[in-house]
């Protein structure tokens, strides 16, 4: 499977503790030569947004700015019109298959390792 799913908000972490399990399940994600990760982060459950999505997101960038990811796509993005999936589409071809692919998920955020 190209893709591990992470479920970043299970238990309604406060951001320290996400920062810490996405860092947690990215090594471990190298360590075993998973390419990508499926984020669950969730997107405030007002469905205007949530802090852990823009944190989580908001680190990824950093994260990116790093190079410790090779980039990350957010889940209302991930569609075959977006430039920055079809790039992660074509690294990893199988996700033309994935379930989040063009459905607007804000609740996602999808993660290609470095």
């Amino acid at each position: 499977m190209p893709i591990r799913t992470v479920n970043l908000e299970q238990g309604l972490p406060d951001r320290k503790e996400a920062r810490q399990r996405l860092e947690a399940a990215i090594a471990s994600a190298r360590k075993e030569g998973v390419p990508a990760l499926r984020l669950i982060h969730g997107y405030g459950s007002s469905g205007q947004g949530g802090t852990l999505r823009f944190a989580i997101r908001g680190y990824l960038r950093q994260m990116k700015d790093r190079g410790e990811i090779a980039m990350f796509v957010n889940g209302e993005s991930f569609s075959q019109f977006d430039e920055r999936s079809r790039e992660l589409l074509r690294k990893l071809p199988e996700l033309v298959m994935d379930r989040d692919l063009g459905a607007g998920n804000k609740g996602v955020t999808l993660v290609l390792l470095a």
